[in-house]
């Protein structure tokens, strides 16, 4: 689906109902860096506005279709991938941080606004993770790759398998009395 394109996020909601007839967990798990890596000052609106449609509101549009189903059949569970510059400030990356932010808040209050509907709402808060979008992030800023594994206690950045496994788990029945969380998956880089 294009998370630029609301449309084509609701479409892809309504093609499970159309193949399942219900939902039960969703994991949205889309993003995009900045394409202008750099301080405040320099971050462009092009950038800004990307980063809003994208990393806050196909989420936004996505929970809101996401739930709707769900309704239909009684609850579920949904998990927001958030990010780590959520919650500190990141000089680099500042649109990103604040969308991210963003996200983090209605996470929150979509999870206390639905959680008498049986849907549970958290989020994932990765840190540095070995993926295409850190590769590009260190293409763009040599370096940033061993500075993200050097902050983490564990010395390395997280896999994407790892950040899967916490979003299956918060998707789970084991993670029945869970909801508004934003959990750290970081190789503990935020304690």
């Amino acid at each position: 689906m294009d998370l630029t394109d609301a449309d084509s996020i609701r479409a892809a909601v309504n093609r499970v109902e159309q193949l399942h007839g219900r939902l039960d967990g969703a994991f949205n798990n889309g993003g995009v860096n900045q394409r202008q890596i750099g301080p405040l000052d320099t971050t462009t609106e092009d950038d800004l506005d990307e980063q809003f449609t994208v990393n806050f509101r196909a989420h936004w549009t996505a929970m809101n279709a996401e739930a709707a189903l769900m309704r239909r059949s009684g609850g579920g569970a949904i998990v927001n991938t958030s990010s780590i510059g959520s919650r500190r400030a990141v000089p680099p990356l500042p649109a990103y941080g604040a969308m991210k932010r963003a996200l983090n808040s209605i996470t929150e209050t979509a999870a206390v606004t639905w959680a008498p509907e049986g849907i549970r709402v958290n989020g994932l808060m990765p840190g540095g993770t070995a993926t295409e979008m850190m590769d590009e992030w260190e293409a763009k800023t040599p370096g940033v790759i061993a500075a993200s594994s050097a902050a983490s206690p564990m010395g390395r950045m997280a896999e994407a398998r790892e950040v899967a496994e916490a979003a299956a788990w918060l998707l789970s029945d084991r993670a029945s009395a869970v909801t508004g969380a934003i959990v750290p998956v970081d190789c503990g880089s935020g304690a």
